[in-house]
């Protein structure tokens, strides 16, 4: 449920271990605070609220370093909105894999908010109000991800690791994780107004892990599309098939196209959409280039988390959709898209976040792009 780190390069002595008191500044993309030091240094600063006064320890920073990384590990004026952490090792040195444990709810989906405006605003020279929506599921903010993986202790206990680290803590409950998240179905079911499709998964076919989170993207997909009866519909990155099923049926399936690249995902596709749907495997920018040379009224990204980038966007844009719907899980790299298609005559008319990972600092964000001249809907 986190990811493995990097291997650092020192660059001078480090600064790991000392302690700073800051005043917390704005939040920032990746889970952190910015703050300062006295002499200016950027700390990035792990379980703070902006406005706060803490007591920092330097986790990672040497004399080289841009910015130092950072924990509050003392609070001494605290925000309105900090609250108890439900986890017992949701906090400074312990379990890596929540972000915002630390924060109410509502604030936690302000602060996601300001980060996609502020990956926006900074990447792609737009500025525009966002508001992430609560998405049904869970148990305020608990007891929502269908789909766990653990490490494990030498004495076989199940174990998270540290942020950015490869220890590991012991992790009794994990509290987002619902009862079955570590074996779950081999099958999904997905309804969206009435109509009711069934999806097969591989053992490590991807799905999204919060239970209220299909039918909410397919059905922000289909309204901001409207795709009528007839249109063409490319759908990249296309996983086992979630939006082209509901696809197929707006404009019959002999019109629809999936695109993906794990093999697995790939084969649960075919078995997944209605015939007539034709599923191609292949890395999407390998299969635009030589393939699908032609028109589409109608396009679906739903890239992996550094986006689709831009020989993509340009693929995509040589097939004159008249809309593009584009499913981002990272803020910036949607950003780097974004202004990707703005140079290619598309506009970005239409935007929702969900809050489909409470307690960590990740998004689920549907954009609309147009041709440009249309107004924001």
């Amino acid at each position: 449920m986190t990811r493995r780190p990097r291997d650092r390069i020192a660059r001078g002595a480090s600064h790991a271990g000392e302690r700073h008191t800051v005043d917390v500044g704005p939040v920032a993309h990746g889970g952190h605070c910015v703050a300062r030091l006295d002499d200016g240094r950027v700390v990035f600063v792990r379980h703070a609220i902006p406005g706060e006064r803490v007591v920092i320890e330097v986790t990672e920073g040497t004399d080289g370093d841009k910015f130092w990384r950072a924990d509050a590990v003392e609070v001494l004026s605290a925000s309105g909105d900090r609250v108890r952490p439900p986890c017992p090792v949701a906090g400074p040195g312990l379990c890596g894999g929540c972000d915002f444990q630390h924060v109410d709810l509502g604030r936690q989906r302000a602060l996601k908010a300001e980060v996609v405006a502020e990956q926006l605003r900074r990447l792609a020279g737009l500025d525009l109000p966002v508001v992430v929506e609560a998405v049904p599921g869970g148990l305020h903010g608990l007891r929502w991800r269908t789909r766990a993986s653990f490490a494990h202790l030498p004495d076989g206990r199940r174990a998270m690791r540290r942020h950015r680290s490869h220890d590991l803590v012991a992790v009794e409950d994990c509290l987002i994780a619902a009862p079955s998240a570590e074996s779950p179905s081999s099958h999904e079911q997905v309804e969206v107004a009435g109509v009711s499709h069934e999806f097969a998964l591989a053992a490590d076919g991807f799905w999204q892990v919060h239970p209220g989170a299909p039918r909410v993207l397919v059905e922000t997909v289909l309204d901001l599309l409207a795709a009528q009866p007839g249109e063409k519909v490319l759908d990249l990155y296309a996983g086992v098939g979630l939006f082209a099923a509901f696809l197929a049926d707006r404009v019959g399936p002999d019109r629809v196209v999936a695109v993906e690249g794990h093999p697995a995902a790939a084969r649960d596709a075919v078995t997944n959409l209605p015939s007539g749907v034709r599923v191609l495997r292949g890395d999407v920018a390998t299969v635009l280039r030589g393939a699908l040379d032609e028109p589409f009224d109608l396009v679906v990204l739903d890239p992996p988390r550094e986006g689709a980038r831009r020989a993509v966007v340009e693929q995509v844009a040589q097939r004159a959709p008249r809309a593009v719907a584009y499913v981002a899980c990272d803020p910036a790299a949607l950003a780097r898209d974004v202004a990707s298609f703005a140079e290619q005559g598309y506009a970005l008319t239409a935007l929702r976040a969900f809050d489909v990972f409470p307690m960590t600092s990740h998004v689920e964000v549907v954009a609309h792009l147009v041709k440009s001249g249309s107004r924001l809907r």
